[in-house]
């Protein structure tokens, strides 16, 4: 359903990476995006249904993968409507190379198959909750306004507590999202707060983050953007031309260079686009463009965003959404324990103990068995767990 008659001519959504805090659950067979969220689906089915509802009847819905996503991607895709599987490209990349090179190969794409030079994107991010639709798509609708005028949007979070764990936009003056030259818009669209970017700052320390808070100006930075696919590719040639030349060297892409996987196209047959992804050094799309770039604008949020970095975070998502194997599922026993999160494909029991998250999940190569048994409250311990698996040189538990 479109919300908005201000919208998007394409969006990009970005579905790589692996998602290691939500390790064993999350790994290279089966990464963050596609594990399950409250009210059905997964985190990267609600991106394709964000998507939609922003994008243009006609417009692309280009999803940016690893090689080893795509069988996931195709499923999810497989089980849309026919009108909207035909307007999606998938692009598997040979190799992540972080947000920058994903969003530069994008972009290429959507300027090499224009039919005209006025196209605007959306960028999304797959591993986020968000909600509700109809206010991420009014929030959507007034970027898409800012971004004719050859602004970079991004979209900040208004902060609940003094994290850690997020980059931050300092926002200076407003900005009036109306514009004539796009036409009307939504009064939800007009009624929403735009500013000037200041600066980005990156991760701060406990009391940066406190006085982040009290200053009222800074947001969380949600990782989605909005841009004219002209004014984006003019900025990468300015200040990360090795990103993007590359892949504005590839062919035009022609129907003979895509493949077709229960009815979603798959642009796996691009010549060059591996040695392209050869070329460029991984960077994240803020240190390439944002940071540089003169003109940012930021959209207020007004939808609600749940970036699900640990397991006490999802555990309590799950289990107020009633989406958990936990206590109540006849996998899981329990003698003289409370309050403990169980997610297993294999029965459990418990005894004994309390304020546990015990995790139980076949390896990244689908037959090592992974456990995770922490105490709540200390789930963020995972990162570092993670970290000494890669240097026991064990990447089959990841």
């Amino acid at each position: 359903m479109a919300y908005n008659r201000v919208m998007f001519t394409d969006c990009i959504i970005m579905a790589g990476g692996s998602g290691t805090r939500l390790w064993p659950a999350s790994n290279s067979r089966c990464p963050k995006q596609f594990l399950e969220i409250p009210g059905g689906g997964t985190f990267f089915k609600s991106a394709l249904e964000r998507a939609f509802a922003v994008t243009e009847a006609d417009g692309l819905v280009i999803i940016v993968t690893g090689m080893g996503h795509v069988p996931h991607v195709v499923k999810a895709c497989a089980e849309l409507p026919e009108l909207q599987r035909k307007r999606i490209v998938v692009i598997p990349e040979p190799v992540g190379k972080n947000t920058a090179p994903a969003i530069a190969c994008a972009a290429t794409f959507i300027k090499k198959q224009a039919k005209h030079n006025k196209r605007s994107a959306l960028v999304l991010t797959s591993d986020h909750i968000i909600g509700p639709l109809q206010d991420f798509a009014a929030d959507a609708a007034a970027a898409a306004q800012l971004a004719v005028s050859d602004a970079l949007v991004v979209f900040g979070i208004p902060p609940q507590r003094p994290e850690t764990g997020f980059g931050y936009i300092e926002a200076g003056p407003p900005v009036s999202i109306l514009d004539d030259r796009v036409g009307p818009g939504t009064r939800a669209a007009l009624d929403a707060q735009a500013y000037k970017v200041t600066r980005f700052r990156e991760k701060p320390d406990l009391a940066t983050a406190q006085s982040f808070l009290a200053k009222g100006n800074f947001f969380w930075n949600s990782g989605m953007f909005a841009f004219n696919v002209d004014f984006m590719l003019s900025q990468f040639r300015e200040h990360a031309p090795e990103t993007i030349a590359p892949f504005e060297a590839l062919p035009q892409p022609l129907p003979e260079h895509r493949e077709t996987q229960q009815g979603v196209a798959l642009l796996s047959r691009w010549p060059g686009l591996k040695e392209a992804y050869t070329a460029v050094a991984p960077i994240s799309i803020d240190y390439a463009i944002a940071e540089k770039c003169p003109s940012v604008a930021m959209v207020a949020s007004r939808f609600s965003w749940t970036d699900v970095g640990s397991w006490d975070e999802y555990a309590k998502i799950l289990e107020q959404g009633k989406a958990t194997a936990n206590s109540a599922s006849q996998s899981v026993f329990s003698a003289g324990s409370s309050n403990c999160f169980v997610d297993s494909d294999i029965p459990v029991a418990l005894c004994g103990v309390e304020d546990l998250i015990v995790v139980v999940r076949s390896g990244a190569d689908g037959k090592t068995p992974s456990v995770l048994i922490c105490k709540k409250g200390e789930s963020q311990q995972v990162k570092t767990i993670v970290e000494q698996i890669k240097k026991a040189d064990r990447g089959d538990l990841l």
